[in-house]
């Protein structure tokens, strides 16, 4: 090696290792106050106001929860434009997709408003206010209440804190607990459903790496898509109507031209769905042997089934695409969670703290009293729900996820009892809709062979005595081959025909007997059986958990803890840097075009690098958004805290500005949603960069540019909040 790359090696190591640790936690903004302090240390330039207030406009106002929270959103002009990921966006493109027009494949900008896609299920949920409502509902529960009555009680005073706040408004409300319901949040919303797409680049830019670098680094993905938010004319929500105008929001994000160096400030603010940082150890062993087992293999032989069918067939390969996409992304999570949880000997550690905490207990009689069966409630909950546990989820991952024809009978069984049945109206139009919408995206011959293969793996994994009585009788009779080919070659629920033939005729007698939904209830009916033999130990499991947790609160009053996600809006904070996840193996902070071009591989779909950004790359046409060394950053990484529902979180710096987009985890730190890894944790992000370069040098969509503010330095335009 000559001596200049030594030295190069060198300074990498260093750098690298020399970042902070990662500091766990997915913050409330309404409490960011005590975090100030550590975050005024690490770099950031703003107020606990400029982040959260209720009275003038702030961060919390640019950050949008899509759908409720199944991916985060944040806004970036005055008139509603809002950035995310490609795979957030990843089911819109694709229902707008056809062979013809395949917007996955070609990507899609709209150069004017009247160009944009309406898509009738998609919502963005704007944070209005959130209040502390812990004291309210704690205080209407008499000591020694059982937890049946005392759930009831949380209920009842929720319902009523919600419809005072938003009585005589257009607001939603939901109370949330935290710490296992030793805290009470109430979180107040605005709901728009008018949400239309406005740009994604092709999937072999959004999508890059796809699969086979999914939850990998060093990573090479352009993962963002922009939506826009319509409201009525006097900006309140509204369903979709020519009439309707671009929302004015009261704050959007600046977007920076200056980039990052290593070490400097980071956060992230979105709305993660769920961790588990506080489960025992018999709980982490359940989720590691009940379901992320379960889901690898389950996933595994489905996906296989609609993999073969899609590598012959384009139409398959569009109907199929967001299917395949979602099963596949927490396929290879379970996977990769699974093997970090066994090489950080996480189930060990959290023996040791259940131990720690058990000697704690003992040293106190009021501690005995009070946290004396915590652990013992825990323990014997997750060992006598154990085989239901394991069969329940390989109902949900086998025979309802898994065969589409089976899980539809379920959700459209009772409209069309309805239909069939005299003197009951249902809006015929609304049904014929919602059968087209399936019926686009299904091809009976991948479901029928989906729903042979699943069949086989439920019984082969599940103790007779949870089969389904109708499979087991019929497949014993008959076997699975046939008796699912008899099933598929006479129910309405796998033909588009028959279901049509169906509505000019209903009859209940005809839908009673139909072959699919005779296993369909049948099915639902032992998944319903089995939660309900679950229920008390899950009640006994959550007490014993809410008292575990409010125990270790109690024994380390000086730490500060935050409370797992659960689809409520957060904020983490780090700093970008590199890693070092195995013994002689260096991880640099970012990535460039120069990776993607090394990767390129035309022969194969997830590689196969448009010949625009090709072009790009020859010419070096990287204009303001590339480096002063002719390099073009794509991805980079931090060790901020996040997991599945913050995709699309902007990661913002020191100064409040936008640098990139959030959109996935690391394969070494797959155990974070249950084990956060101070020393292994990153999140990984698309460079704002990188994304401007797509929208002007490869869309050519000047009209976007011009509406985003775009600064550098330290220069702000005029005023980013309206």
């Amino acid at each position: 090696m000559k001596k200049s790359a030594c030295l190069i090696a060198s300074a990498l190591i260093v750098a690298s290792t020399t970042i902070s640790r990662a500091d766990e936690g997915m913050w409330l903004p309404i409490l960011i106050e005590k975090n100030m302090a550590t975050m005024t240390d690490m770099g950031i330039q703003l107020t606990a106001d400029d982040i959260y207030n209720i009275n003038n406009a702030c961060l919390k106002d640019a950050i949008i929860a899509l759908d409720g929270g199944s991916c985060t959103a944040s806004f970036v002009s005055s008139e509603g434009l809002i950035m995310t990921n490609h795979h957030c966006g990843y089911s819109e493109i694709q229902s707008h997709s056809t062979v013809e027009n395949d917007l996955l494949t070609n990507g899609f900008f709209a150069k004017s408003k009247s160009e944009e896609l309406a898509n009738p299920n998609k919502s963005a949920w704007l944070l209005v206010r959130v209040e502390d409502v812990t004291s309210d509902i704690l205080g209407a529960i008499p000591e020694g209440v059982g937890e049946n009555r005392r759930d009831e009680i949380v209920d009842s005073v929720a319902t009523i804190l919600e419809k005072k706040a938003t009585d005589s408004t257009n607001y939603d409300a939901r109370v949330q607990a935290m710490f296992y319901g030793n805290n009470y949040y109430l979180f107040v919303y605005e709901i728009f459903k008018d949400v239309r797409l406005v740009g994604a680049p092709p999937e072999s830019v959004g999508k890059y790496g796809a699969e086979t670098d999914n939850w990998m680094w060093p990573r090479h993905t352009g993962d963002f898509s922009m939506f826009r938010v319509y409201c009525a004319p006097d900006g309140s929500p509204a369903e979709y109507s020519e009439d309707n105008v671009p929302y004015k929001p009261k704050h959007f994000l600046p977007i920076s031209l200056d980039g990052y160096k290593e070490n400097d400030f980071a956060m992230v603010m979105g709305y993660p769905g769920s961790t588990d940082r506080y489960i025992s150890s018999w709980e982490t062993n359940n989720v590691m042997q009940n379901e992320n087992s379960v889901r690898e293999q389950v996933r595994g032989i489905r996906q296989q089934v609609m993999k073969e069918f899609m590598s012959g067939d384009a139409k398959i390969r569009l109907q199929y695409a967001s299917k395949y996409a979602s099963s596949s992304n927490y396929w290879k999570y379970s996977i990769g969670q699974n093997k970090g949880l066994k090489r950080l000997h996480v189930i060990d550690k959290k023996k040791d703290i259940e131990k720690d905490f058990a000697e704690w207990v003992s040293q106190d009689d009021a501690r005995k009293s009070k946290y004396g069966n915590a652990l013992k409630m825990i323990e014997d909950a997750i060992s006598q729900n154990g085989d239901y546990e394991r069969a329940s989820n390989y109902i949900s991952e086998a025979l309802l996820r898994g065969c589409e024809s089976i899980l539809f009978a379920i959700r459209n069984n009772a409209t069309l009892a309805s239909y069939a049945e005299k003197g009951l109206t249902v809006d015929k139009s609304k049904l014929e809709a919602s059968m087209s919408k399936f019926f686009k995206d299904f091809n009976i011959d991948v479901d029928r062979q989906a729903t042979k293969a699943m069949f086989k793996v439920y019984m082969d994994n599940v103790d007779r005595k949870l089969w389904p009585e109708v499979v087991a009788s019929q497949v014993a009779k008959n076997g699975i081959d046939k008796y699912v080919d008899d099933m598929f070659a006479k129910s309405i629920f796998c033909s588009e025909e028959r279901l049509g033939a169906f509505l000019q005729k209903p009859n209940l007698k005809t839908l009673a007997k139909d072959p699919i939904l005779v296993v369909a209830n049948n099915i639902y009916g032992l998944y319903s059986d089995i939660s309900t033999k679950m229920f008390d130990n899950e009640q006994n499991l959550y007490t014993g958990m809410r008292l575990f947790v409010a125990g270790l609160m109690e024994m380390n009053p000086d730490k500060l803890y935050s409370p797992d996600a659960n689809s409520t809006m957060r904020l983490t904070y780090g700093k970008i840097g590199g890693y070092v996840p195995a013994d002689a193996v260096v991880y640099d902070y970012k990535t460039t075009l120069d990776g993607v071009m090394e990767k390129a591989d035309s022969t194969v779909r997830e590689f196969n690098v448009p010949a625009k950004l090709k072009e790009i790359y020859a010419q070096k046409d990287y204009g303001r958004y590339g480096n002063p060394d002719s390099t073009m950053n794509v991805c980079f990484i931090t060790n901020n805290d996040i997991t599945g529902g913050n995709s699309g979180s902007p990661v913002i710096n020191g100064k409040g500005e936008l640098i990139g987009l959030a959109f996935d985890g690391n394969w070494e730190a797959m155990s974070g949603d249950i084990a956060y890894e101070t020393e292994l944790q990153r999140t990984i992000a698309v460079d704002i960069r990188y994304v401007l370069l797509m929208i002007d040098k490869f869309a050519g969509a000047q009209n976007i540019i011009d509406e985003l503010t775009l600064v550098s330095s330290d220069k702000i335009s005029e005023s980013v909040s309206e």
